[in-house]
């Protein structure tokens, strides 16, 4: 039981060059031992020991060789410190197996022992007892200095290339094992509405992170045996995002408070390496996936984001292409009339994505007139002008004088994605007019506005848009909500506000909550009103004093119709709303019991 007070007379000694080897023992037991009184142990001297410890760890294990000791040593040492010393040579692969009884690997050993050239074999055979997400950090984190470093330190060596082949490989393996037998993951089906990549988390292995740090490879590596498939899906996905991206930091570093550049930067990918991806265009591995509606959605969906990201594909593989589609459309029978759920909140944006992949990718004029019929199955959009604000029309009308127009506010919740959709399939040469001009004539007014005034399509299309009849007596179609100032100059304001709530908007998730606020928020609103809306929205998204009086009067004195009402108000924020009207009606079932005085 060493005296805590004398910690720092035993690290001292462990500095000590002239320390007699013969002392070594005595005080790496000293400083390893577990700090106790006779009380038992000591947690505030034990730190003081492992702050002495640690400045004397080098010390001693650079004049330590028996292995007990060694380990003795080594379990005290957390990871950034063995790294260190790794590094430095004092810790070598001799160490590493007691190292490894009290730790797992970690990316960090592995960098310092490869940085001495006699291990780097050895340090490479510890790269399987990495996770896959952190074979990578043993060349990213290389230098973990380097942030810190300067001029006047010694330079850290560079990544021996066994090693960097050896963790490219071992990044590119796990995809490259997938690619061989692909299965998709539990649940991957109900991820079929997210808008970007699907069944290949791509972005999830860490082959891409290695594959960018050798650029000059790419075309031996995409023509790789075992690992050339993995090499052509990341390249064709991630290659020109990462271009852009690196263009965009290289313009800001170079002018901070400048704008981005607007020349696009050369093409990441050559045109011969592009030919040499082409086998992986189409994800050919992924045609046995089960659910096969789901899986041909997705991988048509994939595949034009290949192409937006490489427009010269859509010329070098026309027919590829093409073929691609037409099957993809045919094997999950993509145009068979949607059977759209309540509960079903995306399968517009399912129909909207098929559009415009189809109108990138296909030359088959059937299916191509088959997206524009879906297009016109959809419903009619919800154009809203809110509700005036004094500081939004300070701030937009400067900024933007037409944010009132029918084509801007169709724009306000994406609503023009039907009438943008229509425009690429008129762009496609394949698409039949006719099915197009179809569409045409059952559009909302602000739709053919936006063609009018936004869309860049072909003269015909836009000819045909502008030739749409419009009742002489209909209006823009837009929902405007008025300021109360505006609403006392009608002759029947509650009138005004119950065309409101009748209004096809209502419909909309995205703008029912804005006409629900205007209603509540306006003076003229009559109890009537407040009946049709969601208690949530009464209830719980505006001022008490809204409904408190209501409240008072329905309930009164009876207690069951209190606990009626708390009982009410337990519904959860995604579950379907009831009114406040059918709220105050259920309270009306309660036992008419009266409290007692």
């Amino acid at each position: 039981m060493v005296n805590a007070r004398t910690y720092p007379l035993w690290r001292e000694l462990a500095l000590r060059e002239d320390l007699p080897k013969e002392a070594l023992k005595t005080v790496i037991e000293a400083l390893c031992t577990p700090a106790t009184t006779p009380n038992g142990f000591d947690s505030q001297a034990d730190r003081w020991r492992e702050e002495a410890l640690k400045a004397a760890l080098p010390a001693l294990l650079a004049r330590t060789s028996a292995k007990r000791l060694r380990g003795r040593l080594l379990v005290h040492a957390d990871e950034k410190t063995l790294a260190a010393l790794a590094a430095a040579g004092t810790v070598t692969t001799a160490d590493v197996p007691a190292v490894l009884r009290h730790r797992r690997a970690w990316a960090g050993l592995i960098s310092a022992l490869a940085r001495h050239p006699g291990q780097v074999e050895a340090a490479i055979a510890l790269l399987p007892r990495l996770s896959s997400h952190e074979v990578e950090h043993v060349v990213r984190d290389w230098d973990p200095d380097r942030y810190t470093r300067t001029a006047a330190d010694v330079p850290v060596p560079p990544v021996p290339q066994e090693l960097f082949d050896a963790v490219l490989e071992a990044c590119l393996t796990p995809l490259a094992a997938y690619l061989l037998h692909p299965e998709p993951e539990e649940g991957w089906a109900a991820l079929s509405d997210f808008p970007t990549d699907w069944s290949l988390d791509l972005p999830g292995h860490s082959g891409w992170g290695m594959l960018a740090r050798c650029p000059e490879r790419w075309a031996e590596l995409a023509a790789h045996p075992t690992l050339g498939p993995a090499v052509q899906h990341l390249l064709l996905d991630q290659a020109e995002p990462q271009a852009l991206e690196d263009a965009r930091l290289l313009a800001i570093g170079a002018d901070p408070h400048g704008e981005e550049a607007s020349a696009d930067p050369a093409p990441a990918l050559s045109e011969g390496l592009l030919l040499a991806c082409l086998p992986a265009l189409c994800l050919p591995e992924l045609a046995e996936l089960p659910n096969p509606q789901v899986t041909a959605r997705r991988t048509l969906h994939h595949i034009a984001h290949r192409v937006r990201k490489n427009p010269r594909l859509k010329a070098l593989a026309a027919d590829q292409l093409h073929a691609a589609a037409d099957a993809l459309v045919t094997h999950g029978q993509l145009l068979s009339p949607p059977e759209k759920q309540d509960s079903d909140r995306n399968s517009d944006s399912r129909i909207l994505r098929l559009a415009e992949d189809l109108a990138l990718l296909s030359a088959n004029p059937d299916h191509l007139a088959g997206a524009c019929a879906q297009l016109a199955c959809l419903d009619q959009p919800a154009v809203l002008s809110p509700a005036p604000s004094r500081t939004l029309i300070r701030i937009i009308d400067n900024v933007d004088p037409d944010h009132d127009r029918p084509a801007r506010l169709l724009e306000r919740h994406s609503e023009h994605r039907r009438v943008q959709a229509l425009t690429a399939l008129a762009a496609s040469p394949h698409t039949p007019h006719a099915a197009v001009t179809d569409v045409l004539d059952g559009l909302h007014p602000a739709e053919l506005a936006w063609i009018t005034e936004r869309a860049d399509g072909p003269d015909w299309f836009l000819g045909a848009a502008a030739a749409v009849p419009v009742d002489a007596d209909e209006n823009d179609g837009v929902l405007r909500l008025v300021s109360d100032d505006e609403l006392g100059k009608h002759a029947d304001p509650a009138a005004v506000l119950q065309s409101w709530l009748d209004s096809p908007a209502i419909g909309d998730i995205l703008s029912r909550s804005e006409i629900y606020r205007a209603v509540i928020k306006s003076r003229h609103h009559t109890p009537e009103h407040l009946l049709q809306i969601p208690a949530d929205e009464v209830l719980s998204r505006n001022e008490p004093e809204i409904a408190l009086q209501t409240l008072l009067d329905r309930c009164g004195k009876s207690t069951d119709r209190w606990a009626a009402l708390a009982a009410a108000l337990t519904f959860a924020y995604d579950e379907e709303n009831i009114t406040f009207g059918e709220l105050l009606d259920s309270l009306d079932h309660a036992p008419a019991r009266t409290q007692t005085p």
